[in-house]
């Protein structure tokens, strides 16, 4: 059987990387110690193994503190501002 749900409502945070990776300042520094700058990339651990986030992917702050990539078009469909 097939069940109809839906996520709920949790407020995270996010930052839009702009190739700069001094823009991830805005989270606490336990959180983003574990990144690491690849060229204009950067390489987030994340609870599935190391993502690479490129310019414009957006990096997510899970409600458990984990951090994660999301592409642009992904993240529009998915979060709105609040």
């Amino acid at each position: 059987m097939i069940y109809e749900i839906q996520k709920k409502p949790v407020v995270i945070e996010a930052v839009q990387y702009d190739g700069n990776f001094r823009c991830l300042e805005v989270f606490p520094l336990s959180g983003v110690g574990g990144f690491k700058p690849k060229g204009d990339d950067i390489i987030i651990p994340t609870l599935e193994g190391e993502m690479l986030a490129k310019k414009g992917d957006w990096i997510v702050k899970g409600v458990n503190g984990e951090f994660y990539p999301v592409k642009d078009d992904i993240f529009q469909k998915t979060y709105e501002s609040i």
